[in-house]
């Protein structure tokens, strides 16, 4: 009876683990992604953006370093000497009956500070220990304080870096999220051209079974049919390429099964409109010329700080310090001697060998060089707009001819078909109304593709940044 309970038992505590073994591992769940996610994703995720916030970190504590050159600089010291040889003394007297004169009355020897070399007495102790505290303080120091205003142009020089970093992010993901859309595309139209090249041959095997279609009908209807299938793997291929692009520029796992959320041919409604209307093309906000422009604040900033150069400064100093000197090791008895002072140090440029003269000059060149290259700049940036709104505009032209070439195509592949499926027409009139269908599936998606790449390259150069709705 206990062996048949045992068996019992173990029988049913083994369901749980039998049933957990057998249950099949769920598959990772795929994450649909809309174009605003992918770009809020990338905003946190992307390594670029990443390194762009760390220089805005690193030049504000540049800055906080160059405030501290405003408060006192502390320091302290501490020394000791040996001394090898010391210094001897000479004055104008009989140094010889001074000392004889002094002969010590017990018949000690003399002091070794007090025996004669050569005419002379040495000076000083074997062993000197200093120790001490200075402090130094500007008061008034102009090309001090023009430099730390240079300081904080860095930090916003950064800033504007890392808002550019962030464009160019965006306008990564963007063109990375149309690519998948646009590789989906053609692999529904290269999945109906299979279909229809399968259907094709259905139909021929039927006929060439029938004794009504050629053999030569029947290997090319089968010939379509296998010409077919490399061009739907590399669709399915692009897609997979296009999708690991889009997660490395978001910055995360490539392992990860993401999708894309809608379908490229939804930004055609983007391209019935005007382009011109309510849109401000000015370069106000493009980083390229806020960056120059912060450049060229800097220069002049740097002109004015070498030229304070040539102007006097004012600091405040203090020091403090106490100093031994022994002949032994005995610390307990030492006669420490203590010395401080506190005072103002005026400085006073007069004369560098025009050093500080063409310093100025060589900035002044270089801001005039910065100057031209921001006119360069601009009227590059300008013709990229109208290049850009040029594509808009050429895309839109191409959208209505290549919609208007579908419609046509599909029709004359709809009559084709009719016509092969009853006899009156070849398997090459088939294929060549196919071929032109495809072409014009193509064109449609490729039309608005470029409109959206030159519509997001045309938002980067204006500085459009990115705020989610």
């Amino acid at each position: 009876m206990r062996r048949l309970v045992s068996l019992i038992l173990a029988t049913f505590l083994s369901f749980p683990l039998l049933a957990q073994i057998a249950a099949p591992q769920a598959a990772p769940e795929t994450v649909v992604l809309t174009l605003d996610d992918a770009i809020v994703i990338a905003l946190s995720e992307n390594i670029s953006v990443k390194v762009a916030d760390k220089e805005i970190t690193r030049t504000q504590y540049a800055l906080k370093g160059s405030y501290a050159s405003l408060f006192p600089q502390v320091d302290g010291s501490g020394s000791y000497q040996r001394t090898i040889k010391k210094q001897v003394m000479y004055m104008d007297f009989d140094m010889g009956s001074m000392m004889g004169g002094g002969s010590s009355e017990g018949g000690g020897e003399e002091a070794p500070s007090q025996r004669p070399s050569g005419g002379g007495i040495e000076v000083g102790r074997w062993n000197t220990f200093s120790t001490g505290v200075q402090a130094s303080m500007p008061l008034v120091n102009a090309q001090l304080w023009k430099s730390i205003k240079i300081s904080g142009e860095d930090v916003e020089l950064a800033v504007e870096k890392a808002r550019a970093s962030r464009l160019d992010m965006i306008t990564q993901v963007k063109q990375a999220f149309y690519a998948v859309q646009l590789a989906k595309e053609a692999y529904k139209v290269y999945e109906e051209v299979y279909d229809n090249a399968l259907e094709s041959f259905r139909q021929t095997e039927m006929r060439y079974n029938a004794q009504k279609a050629s053999e030569l009908e029947y290997t090319r209807a089968k010939a379509s049919v296998a010409n077919a299938i490399p061009n739907l793997y590399d669709a399915e291929n692009n897609i997979d390429m296009t999708l690991w692009q889009l997660k490395a520029v978001m910055g995360i796992d490539l392992d990860m099964d993401i999708d894309v959320a809608g379908e490229l041919q939804d930004n055609a409604a983007l391209m019935f409109r005007d382009i011109h209307e309510n849109d401000d093309f000015s370069l106000e906000n493009n980083s390229t010329m806020k960056q120059l422009e912060i450049q060229a604040g800097q220069l002049a900033d740097a002109i004015k700080m070498q030229q304070f150069a040539s102007l006097p400064t004012l600091s405040l100093a203090f020091a403090y310090s106490v100093n031994a000197m022994t002949n032994d090791f005995n610390f307990r008895e030492y006669r420490w001697s203590p010395y401080s002072y506190v005072g103002l140090s005026l400085s006073i440029p007069i004369f560098a060998g025009g050093r500080r003269l063409n310093s100025v000059r060589q900035s002044k060149v270089q801001y005039e060089q910065l100057q031209l290259q921001a006119l360069n700049t601009e009227r590059q940036l300008k013709i990229a707009i109208r290049q850009y709104l040029n594509q808009m505009e050429t895309s839109m032209k191409s959208y209505d001819a290549a919609k208007e070439a579908e419609q046509t195509a599909r029709k004359a592949y709809g009559i084709a078909t009719q016509s092969y499926n009853l006899g009156r027409s070849t398997l090459t009139d088939l294929n060549d109304a196919q071929l032109a269908l495809t072409q014009a599936q193509l064109g449609v998606s490729q039309a608005v593709y470029s409109f959206v790449l030159a519509k997001a390259a045309l938002e980067q150069t204006l500085g459009k940044d990115f705020s989610k709705e």
